[in-house]
């Protein structure tokens, strides 16, 4: 297992453990999201979901849901490194690792609005290299390098698929449903599916950063309805974070779906999935021809 896999299961298991309310606390950082993210609060707490009777789209995010860096953050970030001159050894990279990603979270508790548009995503991610790397140890220019690895993220050969994931669009297309990606991303997101070839899979790609919309805002999962000209109650959006994902597609009334590939959640009142063929079988199409 990766080392950013075993960092993100850490966060994924203290936010579900607590009864969805992120409340891990790492060397002191107590994060605000406490209050987003309680289930207690959330729309879907009581509910009894049930699925559409007629599903005309799927809305898929991308990030641990879709894809994965490659061959990982680590690898890729150690790349760059040696271009420039630097080395590291696993132990530094974790610790570089745990400080890009306390200062993420720091940053998106406090203010997620920086994914609305690309110089605010670009300056987050440069500066969460930054962070890295200064932990890592490197003494050079930090920002020169951090820029660098941004960039090297935005090829499609830095991300792979998980190993379902165009079998199950395919099979989603076969059936004659529409297909987008709704994310938290930066504009490059496009690109990415383009070089990866997901093009002839996807109807639209949304990035936040594209079109000024940040989820959970309602407004991004009403973009990709009137783009697809379907209707926000005959859609689901599969996501993985709770807050962003299934708050928010609930809240554009659309069917929300987690997938928690980790194994991790624990919940009551959503439809969990912890790979995309679950989601066939949620749809009654694993075992149907087209």
């Amino acid at each position: 297992m990766e080392l950013m896999t075993i960092w993100r299961a850490i966060n994924v298991f203290a936010f579900w453990y607590h009864g969805n309310e992120l409340v891990f606390d790492f060397e002191g950082l107590n994060l605000k999201r406490i209050k987003w993210v309680s289930q207690e609060e959330g729309k879907v707490k009581g509910k009894s979901l049930k699925i559409p009777e007629k599903v005309d789209a799927v809305f898929f995010d991308v990030g641990n849901t879709l894809l994965r860096p490659h061959p990982s953050w680590e690898a890729v970030t150690l790349e760059v490194m040696e271009k420039f001159g630097y080395t590291a050894s696993e132990e530094q990279l974790m610790k570089g690792m745990i400080a890009a990603d306390r200062y993420y979270e720091e940053r998106y508790a406090a203010d997620d609005s920086f994914w609305g548009n690309e110089s605010d995503t670009s300056e987050m991610w440069t500066e969460l290299y930054v962070r890295a790397l200064e932990e890592i140890g490197v003494d050079g220019d930090r920002k020169l390098i951090a820029r660098a690895i941004y960039d090297r993220f935005g090829s499609g050969d830095k991300w792979r698929t998980y190993p379902d994931v165009e079998p199950v669009l395919q099979r989603l297309k076969t059936a004659g449903m529409r297909l987008a990606l709704v994310s938290n991303w930066d504009s490059r997101l496009a690109k990415i599916c383009f070089d990866m070839g997901l093009w002839r899979y996807l109807d639209s790609v949304l990035s936040s950063a594209s079109i000024g919309l940040v989820k959970p805002d309602p407004r991004i999962f009403h973009v990709a309805c009137d783009r697809l000209k379907v209707k926000p109650e005959n859609v689901i959006h599969v996501g993985d974070l709770y807050y962003a994902d299934i708050l928010g597609a609930e809240s554009a009334g659309i069917f929300p779906v987690m997938i928690d590939r980790s194994g991790l959640c624990k919940t009551s009142g959503i439809p969990v999935i912890h790979d995309l063929y679950e989601l066939l079988e949620l749809l009654s199409l694993e075992n149907k021809g087209a």
